[in-house]
């Protein structure tokens, strides 16, 4: 006689059908800062019938949707999860999970506050990789908003590119990926305005 054994899967969406367990067990949900961006991240235990995650945002006292992750379905492996909301404000933000049931059913999760500070001064980094070849990373910092200009310049003065030309530009931390295809080999300068701070440095482009 063929004994029928079910999986844990199995196991799990039948008590989930009784009432015994939660469609979700939420491990943990947190928030970290990373320059300008809030990067979400949480995990699971195990999932029943898990449509996804809408992730919210608290604006103006009330939660609004800025994303969807899909969930797993149903499993009994732990799960992990992450959403980036991206080029934000210096302010306190809120967010929460709203986790979906294929069911149409749904929950929160609690919620998870943090605070994002921008840079405290202007900074122009070195521009990496360098040498490069043919495309580098710029990046650069500005506390407040500022008309900023990014401009490359060959080593006899001459005006190579014009990477950034804004009026105005938010506070924040930034990063233009300069690709010098169509120029030749050779040492550049690069050169940051904003407001009244300017600074210069040198890159070297090897083909």
């Amino acid at each position: 006689t063929n004994v029928f054994v079910p999986t844990a899967s199995q196991w799990a969406t039948f008590a989930y059908s009784l009432g015994t367990v939660l469609p979700v067990e939420l491990k943990s949900f947190t928030a970290q800062t990373s320059g300008n961006n809030v990067n979400l991240n949480w995990s699971t235990a195990t999932e029943v019938n898990n449509l996804g995650f809408e992730i919210q945002k608290k604006v103006s006292g009330e939660f609004f949707a800025i994303g969807f992750i899909n969930g797993k379905g149903t499993t009994t492996e732990i799960q992990n999860y992450t959403f980036a909301d991206n080029d934000l404000q210096n302010g306190s933000y809120t967010y929460r999970l709203k986790q979906v049931d294929l069911t149409g059913s749904f929950e929160y999760s609690n919620e998870v506050n943090v605070e994002v500070t921008g840079p405290q001064y202007f900074a122009l980094n070195q521009n990496y990789p360098n040498p490069f070849n043919p495309s580098t990373l710029i990046s650069y910092s500005i506390p407040q908003n500022s008309f900023v200009t990014l401009k490359v310049y060959d080593i006899i003065g001459n005006e190579v590119a014009t990477l950034v030309n804004n009026s105005n530009l938010a506070a924040g931390n930034y990063t233009y990926d300069f690709n010098a295809v169509n120029v030749p080999s050779g040492i550049y300068f690069y050169k940051l305005s904003a407001g009244e701070f300017s600074d210069v440095k040198k890159m070297t482009l090897i083909k």
